[in-house]
């Protein structure tokens, strides 16, 4: 791993460690995630292979990270205030980047010092044509995991919105309407 591979884990673990607290959902609370794993994207996504059961492995990390996002998404905390929404990320949501953040991290550098072979004996026997299949796979693990965590948390905040809009206009809470009421 080089120092900008290092310096770009270190900075989306502490994209979510920054969130610990508070904070309100602005531009940066966008710009910051998405332009770090565009980077990262561009830098090592080139080209995806097809080859044998690359696609596969690819899109199983690719759904770990959408699971792993939306999952986050949901354990996030959201409010809504005076129409600025605000988000804080609990201990499972932060526990959950920062462990597949981790997990990432860890099997780059066990794969670069001693696990190479046994990563080339199972690709060997899964039909997994080329390491950039599994460049591409953990790539696009980070890049869905941080779009789906996003637009999950985007979604809440604005049900969140919402719903302070309707309690502040004196409206009805037609969550409490029985089924007899709907029809």
């Amino acid at each position: 791993m080089t120092t900008t591979d290092w310096i770009l884990d270190v900075a989306l673990i502490l994209v979510v460690l920054r969130q610990i607290r508070w904070s309100r959902i602005d531009a940066l609370f966008l710009v910051v995630p998405i332009g770090i794993t565009s980077f990262v994207a561009y830098k090592y996504l080139d080209p995806i292979p097809t080859g044998g059961n690359d696609l596969l492995l690819i899109g199983a990390f690719a759904a770990v990270g959408i699971v792993l996002g939306v999952t986050g998404g949901l354990t996030m905390h959201v409010r809504a205030q005076q129409g600025k929404a605000f988000v804080r990320a609990g201990f499972t949501a932060a526990s959950l980047w920062v462990l597949s953040m981790g997990a990432r991290l860890a099997f780059i550098i066990w794969s670069e010092h001693t696990g190479g072979p046994t990563i080339a004996r199972f690709s060997e026997q899964h039909h997994i044509t080329s390491t950039q299949a599994w460049v591409s796979g953990l790539i696009l693990m980070v890049l869905c995991e941080v779009v789906t965590r996003l637009g999950t948390v985007l979604i809440r905040v604005a049900a969140a919105k919402g719903q302070a809009a309707t309690s502040t206009s004196g409206g009805t809470d037609t969550s409490a309407r029985s089924l007899a009421d709907v029809r």
